[in-house]
C-alpha cells in the first residue's frame, strides 16, 4: 500500500496535471525520427538477445534480426537513442517533444515570485535587509537555523540522487536548478523554516497579532511549494518530504540555536566550533554520481552564516553591543518620515556596498589562489567540466567561501558601524542581544 501511494505522490503525470489545473498547456508532438526510435525500443525490448549493452545513451546491437527502418542488423551496429532508468520516462519522451503555453499568467507570475523566495537573490536581499532595519538578534537566529536546515537538505539530495520529474509527461518551465537533484525539495524546507522561524523568535519578543504571522507564514510556505510543482521542478513526493523533514529539524533546532545564541555570540570557541563545521561541511561534503551545483549552493549558505555571527562576535568584543535595558516584549516602532528615509539610505548604500565587496572579493580571491596554485586563472573560468577539473573545483569553493564569509561579515559588523558614522544608523542595533 505504501509503495503504491509513494509511486503515486513521485509520478511526473501528477506534476503534469497540475500544472495543466494552473494554467500550463502542455503540447506534445512527435517526431518521424523518435517514432522509429520508439519502435527499436520495443523491439530491443521484446528480445530475448543477451548482446545488447547499454552505455549511457548508447545501444549496442549485435543479434541479427533487430530492425530499424527496415534494416536488419547483420553485424554489430551502434544507435543513438534517449536511456532512462524509468519505463514511463523512457516511453513517453523517446515518443514526444514537449512545448507549451502560459493560459492563465496570474499564476505564472504568482509562483515565479514564489520560487525567488527560495532563491539566492532572495537571501541576499532579505538577510541584509532584516539585519539593517528590523532585528539582528532574530536574524542571528533565523540564518542559524537557514543554514542548518538547508545544507541537511542539500546533503541528502546529493545521497539520494532522485531525478527531477520527468518531461514529458510535464513540461519544466525553469532551467536553473535541473542539474540538481529534486529529492528532498530544499525550497520547501526553507519555505518552511524561514517564515515560521521569523514568527517563532518574534512571537514572545515583540508585541503583534501572532495570527497574522502564523497566517503569513502559511502564506508563504504555500506559495513556494507550489511553485515548485508549477514549475515542474519536483515532484509532490519531494515537496512532501522537504516539509516533514523541515518539520522535524525544526522542533529540536528553534530552542537549541535559541539558548546556543548568546554563547556563540559572547564565546570565543563556540564561534570556533562553528567555525570549523562550516569548512567541515564543505570539505567532508558527499560527492554524488554526478557534479552538481549543491556543493556550491551550501558553501554559500554556511559562509554567510559564519560570516554574520563571526560580524556579531566582533561587534560585542569590541565594546559595541551591550544589554537592553528593559526586557521582551517589545512593542513594534514604526518608522516616522525621517526614520523611513535612514531606512531607504541604509538599505541603497547597504546593496550597494554588498555588491561592491562580492566583486572585488570575487576578482582578488579568485586571482590569489590562482597564482598560488600556478594556475591559469582564465583557463580556469573557461572551464565547464567541474567533473574532471579538480583545480576548478577547488578554486571556485574556496573562492565563494570567502566572498560570502566577507560579504556576512560586512553586513553585520562593518555597514552598521558605517551606517553610524553617517548619523543613519538603528538605534537598538547594538541592543540586540
Amino acid at each position: 500500500m505504501w509503495s503504491e501511494v509513494i509511486e503515486y505522490l513521485k509520478d511526473a503525470s501528477l506534476v503534469a496535471r497540475i500544472q495543466k489545473y494552473f494554467g500550463v498547456k502542455i503540447h506534445y508532438t512527435q517526431s518521424r525520427k523518435e517514432y522509429c526510435k520508439e519502435n527499436l525500443l520495443s523491439e530491443i525490448h521484446d528480445t530475448n538477445s543477451r548482446n545488447i549493452k547499454l552505455n549511457s545513451n548508447i545501444f549496442l546491437l549485435k543479434s541479427e534480426g533487430i530492425k530499424e527502418n527496415g534494416y536488419t542488423a547483420t553485424e554489430e551496429k551502434i544507435i543513438n537513442v534517449n536511456v532512462y532508468t524509468d519505463d514511463k520516462q523512457k516511453q513517453s519522451s523517446n515518443i514526444y517533444n514537449t512545448n507549451y503555453t502560459i493560459t492563465n499568467y496570474f499564476w505564472y507570475y504568482l509562483f515565479l515570485f514564489g520560487t525567488v523566495l527560495g532563491d539566492e537573490i532572495f537571501y541576499s536581499t532579505f538577510i541584509p535587509f532584516w539585519f539593517w532595519n528590523i532585528d539582528g538578534a532574530v536574524g542571528r537566529r533565523v540564518v542559524l537555523v537557514w543554514a542548518i536546515v538547508m545544507t541537511i537538505g542539500q546533503i541528502l539530495k546529493d545521497i539520494i540522487c532522485w531525478a527531477r520529474p520527468a518531461c514529458p509527461p510535464a513540461v519544466r518551465l525553469q532551467d536553473k536548478w535541473s542539474e540538481e537533484y529534486g529529492m528532498p525539495s530544499t525550497h520547501a524546507m526553507i519555505g518552511i523554516s524561514i517564515p515560521f522561524s521569523v514568527v517563532l523568535f518574534t512571537m514572545n519578543r515583540y508585541i503583534y497579532p501572532i495570527s497574522i504571522g502564523w497566517t503569513i507564514a502559511t502564506l508563504w510556505c504555500t506559495i513556494v511549494c507550489m511553485s515548485r510543482l508549477y514549475l515542474g521542478m519536483h515532484t509532490v513526493l519531494d515537496i512532501l518530504a522537504g516539509l516533514l523533514l523541515a518539520i522535524a529539524l525544526m522542533i529540536p533546532l528553534v530552542p537549541i540555536v535559541e539558548i546556543t545564541d548568546y554563547y556563540v555570540l559572547t564565546n570565543i570557541w563556540a564561534l570556533a566550533i562553528l567555525i570549523a563545521l562550516s569548512i567541515g561541511v564543505i570539505v567532508y561534503y558527499p560527492c554524488s554520481k554526478k557534479w552538481t551545483p549543491t556543493r556550491g549552493d551550501t558553501t554559500m549558505v554556511v559562509s554567510v552564516t559564519t560570516g554574520v555571527h563571526v560580524g556579531a562576535w566582533l561587534n560585542y568584543n569590541i565594546g559595541s553591543m551591550s544589554a537592553p535595558t528593559k526586557s521582551p516584549p517589545y512593542d513594534i516602532i514604526w518608522p516616522s518620515y525621517p526614520m523611513f528615509g535612514c531606512m531607504i539610505l541604509r538599505t541603497i548604500l547597504g546593496f550597494c556596498s554588498i555588491l561592491a565587496t562580492r566583486a572585488a572579493c570575487k576578482s582578488f580571491i579568485y586571482g590569489t589562489i590562482c597564482a598560488i596554485l600556478k594556475i591559469n586563472s582564465k583557463d580556469i573560468k573557461k572551464s565547464e567540466n567541474y567533473s574532471e577539473n579538480k583545480n576548478k573545483i577547488l578554486i571556485d569553493l574556496l573562492h565563494k567561501y570567502m566572498t560570502c564569509f566577507m560579504i556576512g561579515v560586512n553586513t553585520v559588523y562593518l555597514l552598521p558601524n558605517v551606517f553610524t558614522m553617517i548619523g543613519i544608523e538603528r538605534p537598538t542595533f547594538y541592543t540586540e542581544i
